[in-house]
């Protein structure tokens, strides 16, 4: 079945539904998803929705935007956190993220993103779990501080590629995995496509970041992760195999990064 490594059901979007929609996912042959936080909130949010729902588990962190709302002993917090809901210890937490750069936006500050990038790359070498990267605007510093940090040593996803397939060597290098998203079927994603093509089938993971970015045909609309079948249709083209052959790479690669048994 297919696994959605990159979701945000804790999303206000998903509010009124929230429910129902989850419900639905296993009839839309969605067999997992780890739900990714982004701000302290989100990170108790997900810790809900993986006690809720058996086939939901959590990456904690904090998005490059909210990191404003970190100190000291915030963070410390989330590391107790990872310590002690992690998957190997009889959890569900897989990861830590979405933690990042986004340069996009002028607030925060670069300086202030790149100390809890690096913080919370620490954190995750520490609790021993991989980490999920955000990047935005910001190609070389967030390789810099990822190579600097050996931030992969225990497994890392490039949330959402976007860069050129030349930087996607390097990350290939390193032994990252790539997150590949609805923008893959965007007319003018002609560099993921790219990209795709010169990526190992065994460095793909299918991610929606729902509520965010629904692929063709349903841009625009709130997302999930029952759109994945599209994205799926699209690697398959790109690659020439078959969209069973896709959705079982993907979802190896999947229980992989994030250390999941085949039968959980």
């Amino acid at each position: 079945m297919i696994f959605d490594t990159h979701a945000h059901y804790d999303d206000s979007a998903f509010e009124e539904d929230r429910d129902e929609i989850i419900a639905s996912l296993k009839d839309n042959n969605i067999g997992t998803v780890v739900n990714v936080a982004a701000t302290l909130k989100g990170c108790e949010e997900t810790l809900k929705l993986t006690e809720k729902y058996s086939f939901i588990y959590g990456s904690i962190g904090v998005h490059p935007e909210g990191v404003a709302e970190l100190n000291d002993q915030k963070l410390e917090e989330l590391k107790q956190i990872c310590f002690t809901k992690a998957y190997n210890k009889g959890g569900k937490i897989v990861a830590v993220g979405e933690i990042g750069l986004d340069y996009y936006y002028e607030d925060p500050l670069r300086n202030v993103q790149k100390e809890w990038f690096e913080k919370q790359i620490k954190m995750a070498k520490e609790v021993e779990l991989p980490i999920i990267i955000h990047s935005r605007d910001a190609a070389k510093d967030t390789l810099d501080i990822l190579k600097s940090l050996d931030a992969g040593q225990n497994g890392a996803i490039i949330h959402c590629y976007s860069y050129s397939p030349e930087i996607a060597r390097e990350y290939l290098a390193m032994d990252y995995y790539f997150g590949i998203g609805g923008v893959l079927t965007f007319k003018n994603a002609r560099k993921l496509v790219e990209t795709v093509e010169i990526l190992p089938m065994e460095r793909i993971v299918l991610e929606t970041d729902s509520p965010y970015l629904s692929p063709i045909p349903l841009r625009g609309q709130r997302n999930n992760s029952a759109n994945l079948k599209y994205v799926v249709e699209k690697i398959a083209s790109i690659k020439g195999i078959s969209e069973e052959e896709v959705i079982r790479i993907t979802e190896e690669n999947a229980r992989r990064i994030y250390k999941i048994n085949a039968n959980a």
